[in-house]
């Protein structure tokens, strides 16, 4: 009685109005609704050389401490875990398209987060979100998503490369690309059902099928202890990463986990009815604080940018108010650590209907954009539509500003522009003359 009441007190549930149930409820749908990520991100950084396993167990303990942070430091219900879109951008661009080695790749993540935490400890963040217009924002989020769901068409099999139109229709007759598509409806149907695990769901059935129709996929156990780190921990190239031709991808990092982690914060919070009418919320600085730190020391052990998770909703949608809810979430990921063989069981197309429903989520938020005003619709469709186009997420930003900029002094409207984006553009379009 006196641990409950201790609890009680320390999360405050008479202010917020809710009960220990409640927030073990609340974090436990969390937890099922965001789990896939361990499962997901291996997949994702192993196609950029990185050892699966590893991966997976860097995952849980980054997800696991970094939300457990969140809970009792800023007595929020959010949930943090690596970040789909950025480790899509290091594993298929920076690695695959680019040629660096993981290492140097991670290393331009870990500056990409010191940046944020940077920004967060001069109390810059929001003020320089608020600088970058609607447009802008949205076609940066929308634009990840296309790129993010041509990922998951492309291993699911879906979409493949032709020489002659640059990409075409997949090989329907393959039990591997049917049953990427059969993962994909799965989510999506049970999404729009309101069933919040749908992306685990998926993952399981399309890899418990694949065990019977693919003779790649091969059961080897489900609890085990712990790899050994070494083949990830300690390798990042943080000095390798210092490179001027990185600087680009290091902005680009920055930028999308600028909009991506503050902007979850800012919906999570409003949706659970703590922030106010301008987006603040108690211990906010405290939140800002564990969100950029956390990014840092994830992309330096190797797990990718680390951010706040979308999915925290779910668990807000039960009920879930205070940071125990985010306690319970973290505490679920370090017991994930013993199931590591289970990362090398799950191909990759079971993973690809998760990529492709978060491509809708992202892409979802284009309803804001102001199509009616060409100055403000022509730079959000370019910044979209040039990610997945150029297969760069970097490129659709550069072009994004770059174009705002042109429409507005072109327009007469120069006057809407102002001096953060002009400098990002100018910045970009030193790199096309100089660096290419």
């Amino acid at each position: 009685m006196q641990n409950q009441s201790f609890i009680s007190c320390f999360f405050q549930f008479n202010e917020k109005r809710t009960t220990t149930k409640t927030e073990i409820v609340a974090g436990i749908t969390t937890f099922f609704t965001m789990v896939y990520i361990v499962f997901v991100n291996p997949s994702i950084l192993g196609d950029a050389g990185m050892d699966k396993q590893v991966v997976f167990v860097t995952t849980c303990l980054i997800a696991g401490f970094g939300t457990l942070a969140m809970g009792l430091f800023s007595n929020l219900p959010i949930a943090l875990a690596p970040a789909m879109g950025l480790n899509a951008f290091f594993a298929y661009v920076v690695v695959a398209k680019l040629g660096y080695s993981w290492e140097i790749g991670m290393g331009a993540i870990f500056w990409g987060s010191v940046g944020l935490f940077l920004l967060t400890l001069f109390q810059i963040r929001y003020w320089l979100m608020a600088s970058i217009p609607l447009g802008l924002r949205v076609g940066i989020g929308a634009g990840i998503g296309f790129f993010i769901a041509l990922i998951g068409f492309k291993n699911m099999g879906l979409v493949v490369a032709n020489p002659a139109t640059l990409v075409a229709l997949g090989e329907l007759h393959d039990p591997k690309v049917l049953l990427g598509i059969l993962g994909f409806f799965i989510i999506t149907v049970l999404a729009a059902r309101n069933i919040y695990s749908g992306v685990l769901i998926s993952i399981v059935v399309v890899t418990g099928l694949a065990l019977f129709l693919d003779p790649d996929v091969q059961f080897h156990g489900v609890v085990s202890m712990p790899p050994s780190l070494d083949a990830v921990v300690g390798k990042v190239d943080v000095a390798g990463a210092l490179d001027s031709a990185l600087l680009g991808i290091i902005f680009s990092f920055l930028l999308v986990n600028l909009f991506d982690s503050s902007g979850t914060l800012l919906g999570v919070t409003d949706k659970a009815g703590i922030s106010d009418e301008k987006g603040r919320f108690p211990k906010m600085r405290q939140a800002l604080f564990v969100d950029s730190l956390s990014g840092v020391v994830g992309s330096y052990v190797g797990t990718s940018a680390i951010s706040t998770y979308v999915e925290s909703g779910a668990g807000v949608s039960v009920g879930g108010r205070t940071g125990l809810t985010a306690v319970v979430v973290g505490l679920l990921f370090l017991l994930t650590i013993f199931f590591s063989p289970l990362a090398g069981l799950v191909p990759a197309y079971a993973t690809a209907g998760a990529l492709v429903y978060v491509g809708i989520l992202m892409a979802s938020s284009l309803i804001k954009v102001q199509w009616e005003d060409l100055t403000e619709a022509t730079p959000a469709f370019i910044t979209a539509a040039m990610m997945p186009f150029t297969y760069s997420i970097t490129e659709g930003i550069a072009f994004g500003f770059i174009s705002y900029c042109a429409m507005k002094t072109c327009t007469g409207r120069i006057r809407e522009v102002n001096a953060p984006v002009w400098v990002v553009a100018i910045l970009f379009l030193i790199k096309f003359i100089w660096v290419g």
